[in-house]
């Protein structure tokens, strides 16, 4: 089954780079955006299947979005997508409950997550 995506990151070429992985297995990308301030606006209205998310933009990081998305929605599907092999950054995830912390350039890793949480849903 399909998911529904929400794409956040603060670069274009990412955002651009993700969506068409994630096209290119079948996913529908129901929103893009630049900043953690979009991402809890856009995931509220949109409430997507999944959020990949950036952890280092402007205006708000990724892991305080993914807390006030994961306190409004405690089932929210949050996954973490970066360049950064920072271990706080890594830990905080997983006590966010994120479904992962991956780089951003993992494919296969990527590709596995999102099949497991179809499986799920």
């Amino acid at each position: 089954m399909a998911m529904r995506v929400l794409v956040v990151d603060d670069s274009g070429f990412m955002r651009k780079r993700i969506i068409e992985e994630l096209r290119s297995q079948g996913h529908a990308i129901i929103g893009e955006a630049r900043s953690g301030i979009e991402a809890i606006e856009l995931y509220r209205a949109l409430k997507p299947d999944l959020v990949t998310m950036d952890i280092t933009m402007r205006d708000m990081d990724g892991i305080t979005a993914a807390k006030q998305i994961m306190g409004e929605d405690p089932k929210a599907n949050i996954l973490f997508l970066t360049i950064l092999n920072d271990e706080k950054y890594k830990t905080e995830a997983e006590r966010l409950g994120a479904k992962g912390f991956i780089n951003k350039t993992d494919t296969p890793s990527i590709t596995r997550i999102i099949r497991e949480l179809e499986q799920k849903q």
